[in-house]
């Protein structure tokens, strides 16, 4: 079941206390005896064949393996452990319980999501976890939530017994705001508690093949009163790469045990490789870095993201930088832009590791950051940073390809003001604290970028994959599966003092499932695709073709106009063809601003609503909506309410209901 979609209120809020006992949610333990079940964002990989991006590693669901746990969820309201989980659902164990899977490939490496609780005032602790394979212990693994764990109100806080941050806002949970409000109503503690999960990467030591056991099991003396895991990931990773011509940072005193600071003697490697024209290599190890590694005409390899780590602490500034920073940590960053960038970066190999565990948003607390013309970054594993990839142009001629960005703050990949001609393609982002992917043209707009063939997982606030504003982009053949809150797998939005949207924006074979979020101000459902505009018209040439939105929890497509604006701004000539929806919680069509689209064989079924909502500005005049729909051949199907794109709705028919009942569509299925 949807388990009280939209439902946000005092109901919906965890504790942190060990008398946590049923988070979401539950079921009976999975059965024994299961055969390896190999999902792509909780789906059949069939349903997904060809999107998302191309990785080397097998995704298990623990709500399909075997238990002795109990299983949670499903659950979609925000503020709960499923509802953060891929495919909404995941495994509870407590100490002595364990988890089960088949390897359906041979493997030598996994990846474990999980969650356990946050220490009772905060900041985290951590657990043990045992690792058998072939039914011999091979591990233990200390997980934490020391990364995870956040509260209350954007910014957000780690303290769980924090007041609000700001009581001078409107908030959902009473419907005021609380500063005004006499009697001061009273607010749970912890307030909004979010971002529950971490992951961990694990080297198994040797090739286990196909039908191998791998089996998680809580230690009895555990401190963590529950341990929840949400899936694995199997790979084999091949041999350490290695660079014998090239400038060794182990050279220039880099310490590979992660002891000694290693930054001087990475940056020493640096400038003798630019003068000798060399690559520069980082070997296996981990190597110390707490600020930033400034990078300009260098390429940099290191010897896979399994084998070397570049690793910092984050640092709190003596005063504030010139950019507003007041931290510093681990990052690789090109010149300013103001500076004229940095050009000829190349950076593959590695992985970066930061210690981010609060969000402060004039921090440089970045993977990888600044501008780099004519770069490339590869094949690098990042995680615990303020954000994966922040980009600040102008700047142009990037590839961003094959990386994998996990437990960020903020973001997983922003090309910020003016960044062109560039492409993003099969990378794999999961949980991010933001816009998984995104093109924010501020002051400057984006142009001509193509993000292609990605994977986005459970962004836990905001969107998949969003464009604010700019020229001439493309977002195809993504995966984007299970946003948490306030936001939608894909978003058009004219917002943020974005440039307007201009030229074209084409959106073309993408898959969506169990998107589209509950916006806590407007206190109504979003669609898996949502155009939203606040500061501007959204009018240029917008095509969207071949895109599946399955399993959407609200409507397959919005298109909105905040109140306030609901009269100056509008969304028109939009175009649809060959789009499938498959399973929608309300509408196909969800019109909340004047303006205009047109539908050219788009196919729906299991609709649990009116196929076209059609509220327009909300004037309601004899004339009908604002909104006009066109429609051009070919669109069928529909759900108990009829053909989802019936002749009596078109072209402007106004068919409003403002907050209609939310249906469970059954699962995705083969069209």
């Amino acid at each position: 079941m949807f388990a009280a979609l939209g439902a946000v209120l005092a109901t919906g809020l965890l504790s942190t206390s060990p008398a946590l006992a049923a988070p979401g949610s539950a079921s009976g333990g999975a059965a024994a005896g299961k055969a390896p079940s190999v999902t792509r964002a909780g789906l059949d990989p069939a349903l997904v064949e060809g999107r998302g991006a191309r990785v080397g590693f097998a995704e298990q669901e623990a709500e399909n393996a075997t238990t002795n746990g109990r299983v949670i969820g499903p659950d979609r309201t925000a503020y709960t452990l499923p509802s953060e989980a891929s495919g909404r659902s995941a495994v509870r164990l407590t100490p002595g319980e364990h988890v089960e899977f088949t390897l359906p490939k041979a493997a030598n490496a996994i990846t474990v999501r999980y969650s356990i609780p946050d220490a009772p005032d905060g900041g985290g602790i951590t657990a043990p976890l045992d690792v058998s394979v072939g039914g011999a212990k091979r591990a233990t693994m200390t997980l934490t939530s020391q990364y995870s764990w956040l509260y209350n109100q954007y910014p957000f806080s780690n303290d769980p017994k924090a007041d609000l941050l700001h009581p001078d806002w409107w908030i959902t949970e009473c419907d005021c705001v609380p500063a005004s409000t006499s009697p001061a109503p009273a607010i749970s503690k912890p307030f909004r508690p979010s971002h529950f999960y971490d992951e961990q990467r694990l080297r198994l030591g040797r090739t286990y093949r196909a039908g191998e056991k791998v089996r998680l099991t809580v230690p009895a003396a555990s401190r963590a009163a529950w341990t929840v895991i949400d899936l694995l990931d199997s790979e084999k990773i091949g041999l350490p790469h290695l660079a014998p011509v090239s400038a060794n940072v182990l050279a220039f005193g880099a310490d590979p045990t992660g002891r000694r600071d290693s930054a001087g003697a990475i940056d020493k490697a640096i400038a003798f490789a630019r003068r000798a024209h060399l690559k520069v290599y980082l070997p296996p190890g981990t190597y110390q870095v707490n600020r930033h590694i400034v990078v300009d005409d260098v390429t940099i390899e290191g010897a896979g993201s399994w084998y070397t780590t570049v690793k910092g602490r984050q640092t709190a500034l003596d005063k504030p930088a010139p950019d507003g920073s007041v931290h510093t940590g681990v990052g690789f960053y090109g010149k300013d832009a103001a500076e004229g960038g940095s050009h000829n970066v190349h950076l593959s190999g590695f992985a970066i590791e930061g210690d981010v565990r609060e969000r402060v948003d004039t921090d440089q607390v970045n993977g990888v950051g600044g501008a780099m013309s004519d770069s490339s970054v590869e094949d690098l594993h990042i995680r615990h940073t303020k954000v994966g990839l922040w980009f600040d142009g102008p700047m142009r001629n990037l590839r961003v390809a094959r990386n994998v960005i996990v437990d960020q703050i903020a973001d997983g990949l922003n090309f910020h003001t003016g960044v062109s001609d560039s492409l993003v393609t099969d990378n794999f982002v999961r949980n991010s604290g933001d816009d998984a992917l995104a093109m924010w043209s501020e002051k400057r707009e984006d142009a001509r970028n193509t993000l292609s063939h990605n994977t986005v997982q459970t962004p836990v606030l905001a969107n998949g994959i969003a464009v604010y504003g700019g020229s001439d982009n493309t977002v195809s053949d993504n995966l984007i599966a299970d946003p948490v809150r306030e936001g939608s797998a894909l978003h058009i939005g004219s917002r943020f003092g974005a440039e307007k949207f201009g030229g074209y924006l084409h959106l073309r074979d993408n898959t969506t499932v169990r998107a589209g979020t509950y916006e806590l101000n407007w206190k109504i459902g979003l669609g898996a695709l949502w155009f939203y505009a606040l500061e501007k018209d959204i009018d240029a040439d917008i095509r969207v073709t071949g895109d599946h939105y399955l399993d959407s929890t609200y409507n397959a497509i919005m298109m909105v106009a905040d109140w306030p604006v609901k009269d100056l701004w509008s969304v028109k000539g939009v175009h649809f063809k060959d789009v499938r929806v498959d399973g929608t919680g309300t509408s196909v069509l969800s019109a909340r601003v004047a303006g205009s689209a047109s539908f050219e064989n788009v196919d729906a079924r299991n609709v649990g609503a009116v196929g076209v909502n059609n509220c327009g500005s909300f004037n309601f005049p004899a004339s009908g909506s604002e909104f006009t729909v066109r429609d051009l051949g070919g669109n069928d199907g529909g759900g108990a309410k009829g053909d989802w794109l019936a002749p009596w709705e078109l072209p402007n028919t106004i068919t409003c209901e403002d907050r209609p009942q939310v249906v469970e569509p059954p699962a995705p299925a083969p069209w």
